[in-house]
């Protein structure tokens, strides 16, 4: 019989990372699909950004389903990323002060939550910090759209001579769009 207790906690444990790496999770869809419309945005000159950053199909028809795909993607990554980061972290506090740790995460009568409140904290800054750094992506891809659109509309072939790199040049406002991104990024 004690066998059985001492082995119902243990497979739990090696249940516990395996459920850390699930897979996508509609949340992570949810909010993909939340930054892929913020990206595509309203005006001509964001969408047709938009449509050259991530369709892949002929007429880039395609594009909000890659983008969510992608980013959806990119949602688990950070998810995962930020919470082993985060378990990292607590070890290291924890085991540089017990006492103080239990005293400063645990909230039950004994502090032995501390461990798991601990990363959840730093596993969900770590989270909100990479959303925020995407919108400033999102933003400064918007804001270039916006810039080259502009410059397009001025002079249109001296705009494809500038940043067209393919064949026939019709890669010049996807061109223009990252490079003025980058450039406003830094």
């Amino acid at each position: 019989m004690n066998r059985l207790f001492v082995s119902i906690p243990v497979l739990a444990a090696l249940a516990l990372p395996a459920a850390a790496q699930a897979d996508t999770t509609g949340t992570d869809k949810t909010n993909a699909a939340k930054e892929c419309r913020t990206e595509r945005g309203s005006t001509p000159a964001t969408r047709e950004a938009f449509k050259a950053r991530y369709g892949t199909n002929a007429n880039k028809s395609n594009a909000f389903g890659k983008c969510v795909s992608k980013r959806s993607k990119s949602e688990e990554a950070q998810r995962e990323s930020a919470a082993s980061n985060a378990a990292k972290d607590c070890k290291a506090e924890r085991s540089a002060d017990p006492a103080a740790f239990k005293a400063k995460y645990g909230t039950n009568k004994n502090g032995n939550n501390a461990y798991g409140k601990c990363v959840s904290q730093k596993a969900k800054a770590k989270k909100e910090a990479a959303d925020q750094n995407d919108a400033k992506a999102i933003t400064a891809r918007k804001s270039a759209a916006k810039t080259c659109a502009t410059e397009r509309k001025a002079d249109a072939d001296a705009f494809k001579a500038k940043y067209g790199t393919n064949r026939d040049k019709s890669n010049a406002f996807g061109k223009c769009v990252s490079a003025t991104a980058k450039k406003n990024k830094s």
